[in-house]
């Protein structure tokens, strides 16, 4: 016989399928992917929190292995894969990921290149923010509920004293929606939600007061606070995060880009390989190299080398266009209120987490003050029990047993079934007259805690008191300091901006190729200063940027010569030795332009810029194709004025012919109206027209300019084109000292105090020497004001200018390093 036919059962295909995905999709939506706006955890999260903290593994408890948690975590309450669970559980020990971390993971938990070891690899505990997670859990403060298997309980929702979705943010991804929230800080988000505890009206405006925007885990920069607004009104805005980078000298000889923080969720690896994606393919020129100094230590440090004659400030906004080194991130304030999702602005999610502190302080004192109540009951029974001990304990021993003794206890003295219960279980040490005070001192705390409980839950003033008071303490426990910076715009300039843009009319490849041949990526050969500071410093200024002799200085300042230039021209280094060595403005550090005025503690030793030899030291820069002859004074009174002509094609060239042991102390450009000045190691000071001294060519020795003493040299020797405002510094102190050890005796005299005498004669006195002094330390000659420097580059004060040419000095304070 044929077997009977089954059952069958006809359905409607699309009205299955229907109601399958909308079951799916349910479970996506309230089970994984959306968090809840009270505690700001997914499902997932709560479990882990929750089980952990069931475990023991506190703050101050030792770490255990991860698939451990997991498999507590997957067995208990979670019954999904436990990879998912792992992967939850390291987000949130990752200090990259979340403001505030809420496991304390040991191992390799991943970085943003690379993923985490597995859970077999890595041990986790609680970290100290969780414990405000689940503080008071087992006071009553939430619902329980079921889990999968309706074996164990599990809370729908952690008390959450930190307002953890603002803080930390949250991304998921559910079925027809998703969810991407911001992280923030602490310390702002709770100073916000004080003030709506106390204003329950706040405008968005006055919230934003507290809250101005995002502060992200990597810190960085966020440009442009128009779309954070939209989101905080909304629900749903945009924001630019950008990379903290500055420009330094990586070499003695070029400059670099130092990228110390990158954009949320942006790690190194990534910018590296776009970065040189981009030099390959020619989008992005004038890069040299780039390295990853990151470490433990110090922290992310990414240099990224800019070629010679590249402008760093315009490289930097070409990588802040083309890599990741900027990058957009979309607000989405979906989560779930009462079990529905919504998209929230920051007045309601700082509301819901408002309310749910509210409703868990309030159902926690409800808690308390039953467990007090019913304490104090006990309390009641037990002084009944000891004023009358003797009869009690009659009463136990003559009953048959325990329940009759309690029946007639309950009888004899007046008391509950419960307090004559815990009587029976009295231990006898209890009863002691101690016991009797410990007691009635316990039954007046009790009754004053009991009263305060009243007072809470009767008064809302008092609740929200207590709410904000708690409020305080989290952020204090674990609020730290802001670490991106808002801005409200990216302050490049338009002309810069314009220069990395394509030309109007160019599209595709040929449009990207133009923008990155923008003379605005070139340092442009604008005008400049070139500054070289009595202690061997250069450095460049715009010519609109003038060096201000007025102004105060700071270390490193005191000028020795400037030279007014152009940014890509080569300049001369005149040295000791009488060669002129090719320095390229290029090379040198430009001075913010922020200075005011400008500081040399920015510039760079010029040793590393050129190659001295031993024991040859700058003197001057000079240009080195001026039309104005430079003048050359030496240690043994030669002196010689250089015939301008066209500089050698090559990196170094002398000037002088000098004798042996003679070197050059001073050099400046000198025309016929020009005055020569020297000044002797024993304060003897020529003055003469330059116009006695015909120009030379550079093999010439030059001619007497001075005559000197047996045993005496030039201490000083300079060119001035306008001696109406010089002055004269003169510092004298004692031969048998050491060099650098002697402070000295300081003297300033207007240059004008002295007359000018025909070349190759001996001067007149400048400074007239003490006891104890017999040379002058330093000297110098030049426009007012003069300023002196220690040989650390600490400015030195120096007298106040005399009217006496050869009198004597004032004693200051340290031994003078350079005089400018």
């Amino acid at each position: 016989m044929p077997e009977p036919e089954g059952h069958v059962v006809d359905i409607d295909v699309s009205a299955e399928m229907e109601a399958s995905f909308l079951e799916y999709a349910y479970s996506v939506i309230y089970s994984r992917a959306l968090p809840d706006a009270r505690d700001g955890l997914k499902p997932v999260q709560r479990r882990i929190i929750y089980t952990m903290g069931d475990m023991g593994l506190r703050p101050d408890r030792a770490h255990v292995k991860s698939s451990r948690v997991v498999g507590e975590v997957m067995g208990k309450l979670h019954p999904h894969g436990d990879q998912a669970i792992y992967d939850a559980l390291v987000r949130m020990a990752q200090s990259f990921s979340l403001r505030l971390p809420l496991v304390d993971g040991h191992g390799n938990f991943g970085s943003l290149d690379d993923g985490p070891a597995a859970s077999r690899y890595t041990e986790a505990r609680l970290a100290t923010a969780s414990m405000a997670m689940i503080g008071d859990l087992d006071e009553d403060v939430v619902d329980f509920v079921p889990n999968y298997d309706n074996k164990l309980q599990q809370p729908s929702v952690l008390p959450s004293a930190i307002p953890n979705l603002l803080v930390n943010g949250a991304s998921g991804i559910a079925v027809g929606m998703a969810t991407n929230m911001a992280p923030h800080n602490l310390i702002e988000v709770v100073s916000a939600a004080r003030y709506l505890l106390a204003n329950p009206k706040a405008s968005l405006d006055e919230l934003m007061r507290f809250v101005p925007g995002p502060d992200l885990p990597s810190g960085g920069k966020i440009v442009g606070l128009d779309g954070i607004r939209q989101a905080y009104e909304t629900g749903k805005g945009a924001f630019r995060t950008r990379a903290t980078a500055r420009i330094e000298n990586v070499t003695s000889k070029r400059k670099g880009i130092v990228v110390t923080e990158l954009p949320y969720t942006v790690g190194p690896e990534k910018v590296i390989e776009r970065i040189k994606d981009g030099v390959s393919n020619k989008k992005i020129q004038g890069i040299q190299s780039v390295v990853d100094l990151t470490d433990r230590h110090h922290g992310l440090r990414l240099v990224i080398e800019v070629r010679t004659g590249f402008s760093p400030e315009a490289v930097l906004e070409q990588l802040y266009k083309l890599t990741p080194l900027e990058e957009n991130f979309s607000i989405n304030n979906v989560a779930l209120v009462g079990g529905q999702p919504r998209t929230l602005g920051l007045v309601e999610l700082l509301r819901v987490w408002v309310d749910h502190r509210l409703d868990v302080v309030r159902r926690r004192s409800r808690h308390r003050l039953g467990a007090r109540r019913d304490r104090l009951h006990l309390v009641d029974g037990l002084l009944v029990a000891i004023l009358d001990i003797d009869d009690v304990i009659q009463i136990i021993r003559s009953s048959d047993d325990s329940g009759a003794a309690r029946d007639r206890l309950q009888t004899a003295f007046d008391l509950s079934e419960i307090q004559a219960e815990y009587i029976l279980e009295l231990r006898l040490r209890r009863l002691t007259k101690f016991s009797r005070i410990e007691l009635e001192n316990e039954k007046a705390q009790l009754m004053a805690e009991i009263a305060e409980l009243e007072e809470l839950l009767a008064s809302d003033t008092v609740l929200r008191s207590v709410v904000g008071r708690e409020m305080d303490a989290a952020a204090a426990a674990y609020g730290t300091p802001r670490r991106t910076i808002l801005l409200a715009d990216s302050g490049v300039s338009p002309v810069l901006a314009l220069s990395l843009s394509a030309p109007a009319g160019a599209t595709g490849s040929s449009a990207s190729a133009a923008t990155m041949r923008s003379p605005g990526l070139e340092i442009p050969d604008t005008p400049c200063s070139a500054l070289l500071s009595t202690t061997g410093l250069v450095a460049r200024t715009a010519d609109d940027h003038p060096v201000n002799r007025e102004g105060r200085r700071a270390p490193h300042d005191a000028l020795t010569s400037v030279v007014a230039t152009t940014a890509r021209a080569d300049v001369g280094v005149l040295t000791s030795a009488g060669r002129v060595l090719r320095l390229q403005m290029l090379e040198v550090p430009a001075l913010p332009s922020t200075d005011d005025p400008p500081s040399l503690s920015g510039g760079v030793p010029i040793r590393e810029l050129v190659a001295l030899d031993k024991g040859e030291e700058p003197v001057a820069l000079v240009l080195l194709d001026g039309e104005t002859p430079i003048a050359i004074g030496t240690a043994q009174g030669v002196v010689k004025r250089v015939a301008a002509e066209v500089a050698p094609a090559r990196d170094a060239w002398e000037v002088i012919s000098l004798k042996e042991g003679d070197r050059v102390v001073g050099a400046a450009p000198a025309d016929d109206s020009a005055e020569l000045v020297f000044i002797t190691s024993d304060a003897q000071l020529l003055r003469f027209s330059a116009s006695a001294v015909r120009p030379q060519g550079r093999p010439a020795g030059g001619m007497a300019g001075i005559n000197l003493a047996a045993g005496q040299s030039v201490a000083s020797f300079t060119a001035l084109s306008a001696a109406a405002d010089a002055v004269v510094v003169t510092i004298s102190g004692s031969s048998d000292g050491l060099p650098g050890t002697q402070p000295g005796a300081a003297k300033t005299t207007p240059l004008s105090e002295y007359p000018a005498k025909g070349r190759a004669t001996g001067g007149v006195r400048a400074h007239r020497f003490l006891k104890g002094e017999d040379t002058l330390l330093a000297a110098w000659v030049g426009p007012a004001p003069a300023r002196a420097s220690a040989g650390s580059g600490q400015p030195l004060q120096l007298p106040a200018e005399l009217g006496r040419r050869d009198g004597s000095g004032h004693a200051i304070s340290a031994p003078v390093g350079g005089i400018g």
